[in-house]
Order: C-alpha cells, then structure tokens, then sequence
C-alpha cells in the first residue's frame, strides 16, 4: 500500500506538469498510466508532430516536449507506474482508495485526472483488406517519420492532424491528400498553407472522395478512391495514412460517480475538481465553459488543481504562494544554491 500527497492519472504532458506544480509546493505525488512510456498522447499519436502554440517554443515535436517536461521533473525523482491501470476508486474515511489492474493500492486525499480523454484508438478505413498492411504500409499514427522519405504518401482526413501531416511530409515526399469534403476542419492557417502547396504542386489534392479499395501484394501498390459522384481514381502510393479521429473510451472511469457530460468530466475553474471532493480533472478530460482543448490550457488546469490538493494534503497547515524567482524554499527544492 502506498501513501502520497496526490495521484495523478496519466502521464501526458498536462500530468507531467501537474506533478512538477505539486512537488514545488511540497505534495508528494505518483503517476499511473496505462501505456508503457511516459508521455501519453504526444508520445502515442505524434511523437515527429510539430507543435506551434507552446508558449516561448516556437516549434517543438511530441517527443521534444515530453522529454523536456520529464527533465523539469529530474530533481524530484517521480515514482511512475507504467503500464497499469486505474480499475477502482473507493472512500476510505478521508482518503481515497485507489486499485489498479496490477494490484498496486494507493491512499490519497487528492486524485488528479490527466488521462486525456481516457483509453483511445484510432478510426480505421472501412476496407477489411487494410488490416494486413496496419503499421506496415498502412498508418493511422506517424511515429518515425523517415520511414516515408521519397516516397508517395496518400493521407487521409480534413483535420489539423492530416494538414500537418500533409504539410509536413511535402518537405520529402510526393504527397496526396484525399478528404471527403470540400470544407477542412483545421486551423485556417493550415489550411491556408495547405492550398498554396497543393497551387504550387506540392501537394495532390482531392475533395469528395473516399477509400474504395487498395490494391496489395506484399505490401500497398495503389489506391482506388471514389468520389461523391461515383467516379473512381486509381493512384499509385506507397503508403497510406488514415486521420478520422479517435474512437474514445472513458473505462473505469465511467464507473467512479463522476459528473460526466458525455465522454467529458464536469469541473469548477477555481480548483477543476470534480463532483467528487478531492478528485480534480485536467486536461482533454475536463470540461467546462469556454474549455479550450490546448495544451497550455492543461498546464494552467494543472497548477490550479495542485495548489487545491495542498488543503486536504496538509489541513493543519496553510498554503503560502510564492513565486520560484524569488522563494528559497522552492530554489531549494529545485536544487539551486544562492539567492
């Protein structure tokens, strides 16, 4: 059995930084999450994504922000708990009792919820052919970006993730885009950008059209893709990319009593706790109006939610802000000498 000052559910970016906020005011804290490395998301989806709107980073991949967030942690030595997940949560007299699938056992007045939008997976093209060619020749993630260098790549989707990717691997690679609309769901920057590279070449664009079929021997040759009027074009591609967003699946979490709004959790904007006292949601996870699914949204969901857990993790004491350019506790914490 393990005692500590928070639990936080998922390491994603906004968990990873929630635990930093809380041992900077002295809360000790675990981190559990169901995949096998740190990073959630970021990692999982779009580890090579480029990533604009980080403030003061003006570019950064998912896999450069994890690592930078992991190194903000290092000198609090953080125990993570990796491929577990979170399977019960009871009361126990002013604690939470939290079970995972492993049988590791938590007791906590404060449990934090940064698992994103919990246990997620790809939607995948209709055609049951391409399930031999998952990972192969066929994506619906891009996690080694080199892989499709000088080749061609048919990407699917109307959303910032087949934008950027299309944008992206335009750099090195003959790309086409197909989307069953005329309309794109992304930013308008992107998109913007995205007509002048397929104005310039860069970019073979097709509106209304859909996967037909793929045409395969040991790996992909072609694509059949059909528009809205039943014409079908065959295109020759190496790889297929696939970007109709995730199938969500909340789990257990469903199962905890929480004020859910459809696969979302309710919370406050003083503290983002839940229904449920002492169990806070940050991130992709929470809701709320106005709730902006940003990253830097969770980071600022975050730092309020570990300043919250302070009162129920230390009653007898009173939490004093200070700010880390000027506070020697905190400079001690970090391991900085000197004023």
């Amino acid at each position: 059995m393990i005692k500590t000052d928070a639990l936080i559910i998922g390491a994603g970016p906004t968990g990873l930084f929630t635990a930093h906020q809380l041992k900077l005011i002295g809360l000790d804290c675990e981190i559990v999450d169901n995949l096998n490395k740190i990073g959630g998301q970021c990692i999982e989806l779009y580890p090579d994504k480029p990533i604009y709107d980080i403030p003061a980073i003006p570019e950064c991949t998912g896999e450069e922000l994890t690592k930078n967030l992991i190194d903000q942690l290092k000198p609090f030595n953080i125990k993570f708990h990796l491929n577990e997940r979170v399977d019960e949560v009871k009361k126990n007299n002013d604690n939470w009792e939290v079970k995972t699938n492993k049988g590791t056992v938590f007791i906590t007045p404060n449990i934090i919820i940064a698992g994103g939008v919990g246990s997620f997976e790809p939607r995948k093209f209709a055609p049951k052919e391409c399930e031999k060619l998952e990972n192969k020749s066929i994506f619906y993630s891009v996690k080694d970006k080199a892989i499709f260098k000088g080749k061609t790549v048919s990407i699917f989707g109307g959303g910032d993730s087949a934008l950027d990717w299309a944008i992206e691997l335009s750099k090195d690679s003959k790309i086409n885009l197909i989307h069953r609309r005329d309309e794109f769901r992304a930013a308008k920057l992107t998109v913007e950008k995205m007509n002048k590279l397929a104005k310039d070449g860069k970019i073979n664009l097709f509106t209304k059209y859909q996967l037909k079929s793929i045409k395969t021997s040991e790996k992909l040759e072609s694509i059949d893709i059909e528009h809205e009027n039943k014409e079908i074009k065959n295109i020759k591609t190496d790889f297929a990319l696939g970007f109709f967003g995730l199938i969500m699946q909340l789990g257990p979490i469903a199962n905890w009593g929480l004020n859910l709004d459809k696969k979302t959790i309710s919370v406050d904007t003083e503290k983002f706790e839940t229904n449920q006292k002492g169990i806070y949601a940050v991130g992709d996870i929470c809701t709320y109006p106005g709730k902006l699914k940003l990253i830097l949204s969770g980071f600022h969901e975050g730092a309020l939610a570990a300043r919250a857990c302070f009162k129920l993790a230390r009653p007898n004491e009173k939490y004093r802000f200070e700010f880390t350019t000027s506070s020697k506790t905190i400079k001690s914490r970090l391991g900085i000498k000197g004023d």
